[in-house]
């Protein structure tokens, strides 16, 4: 199933959750403004427990990400691409609807700005709503057959040397066939949300979140004929460490396992997808004219 789009779609929930980056300056304030409104507006409102832990939260029930899961119809999350990750990961198996609004530095995900979270909640909880479904990876790290490690991630898997150790050895399968054999830093397994962040930084491809693909960028390559790949994201891609010290795998750059030579990761699109809401006549285009400067021209008079 591809990652899809509706136009506008009715959105008529009951319960909201909200999820901060609590430490981010204003947001002790402006979690309880959100919170407040949305509670005036009819919703039951409940705070995510660390997030409440850190806040003024009187009055409102907490709940952890399984709790929310189970019992929110969605989650409005305040912060920045990261504190969307982290939480995204986390509810994705329950398909619980995220309306990011960003308090982060870039905001690829959290797209609503925190100036004008009030109007622009109002709009979409009036029905005013766009309905997007990304996908996930999911991953697992075999060790002499056994599974030592598993874990979902938004944006990418990354297998990386260490910070003081020379260029990791490893070997790429897709679907059973043997791809390549690589000298680098390491390599990045995105998914087309993943495009617009490590990925992109190591020169890889822009993939639209709208199509069926997984991208994989090599980071400092040995040979500069190994490029950046993009295949089905249907496909089964296996990893194996052969040389190298220090090599570690990790995902959304908030989980990380450690490797051995001889370990194997393997990735695969997830059975689950992650549900963004975003303002009626949001556009992925806007977002990344804004994101990449796109909409800057060039000084023509010499300054």
């Amino acid at each position: 199933m591809s990652p899809t789009k509706s136009p506008v779609a009715p959105f008529k929930p009951n319960t909201i959750a909200i999820v901060g980056k609590y430490f981010a300056a204003g947001l002790a304030v402006s979690l309880p403004d959100i919170a407040g409104f949305l509670k005036s507006s009819g919703y039951n409102v409940v705070f995510e427990t660390e997030t409440a832990q850190n806040i003024d939260a009187h009055g409102y029930e907490t709940m952890t990400p399984e709790q929310i899961g189970r019992h929110a119809d969605a989650a409005v999350i305040v912060g920045g691409d990261g504190t969307m990750l982290g939480i995204a990961r986390l509810l994705a198996p329950f398909n619980v609807p995220l309306i990011g609004i960003n308090q982060g530095r870039v905001g690829f995900m959290t797209d609503i700005p925190l100036e004008s979270v009030m109007p622009v909640l109002y709009e979409m909880l009036a029905g005013k709503v766009e309905i997007e479904s990304r996908a996930l990876l999911e991953a697992t790290v075999m060790r002499d057959g056994a599974n030592i490690f598993s874990a979902l991630a938004c944006n990418d898997v990354v297998v990386s040397r260490g910070a003081t150790s020379g260029m990791v050895e490893l070997t790429v399968e897709v679907d059973g066939r043997f791809m390549y054999k690589q000298r680098s830093d390491g390599l990045i397994v995105a998914t087309p949300t993943g495009s617009t962040a490590y990925a992109l930084s190591a020169g890889g491809p822009i993939l639209h979140p709208g199509l069926s693909g997984i991208v994989l960028v090599p980071i400092a390559p040995h040979a500069l004929s190994n490029r950046p790949i993009v295949v089905t994201d249907t496909s089964e891609i296996v990893i194996e460490i052969i040389g190298g010290r220090e090599v570690s795998a990790n995902f959304d750059m908030q989980s990380l396992t450690s490797l051995s030579h001889g370990d194997r990761i393997v990735i695969a699109r997830s059975l689950h997808t992650i549900t963004f809401l975003h303002p009626a006549g949001w556009s992925y285009y806007d977002t990344l004219r804004q994101k990449l400067h796109w909409n800057e021209y060039p000084s023509t008079n010499g300054s």
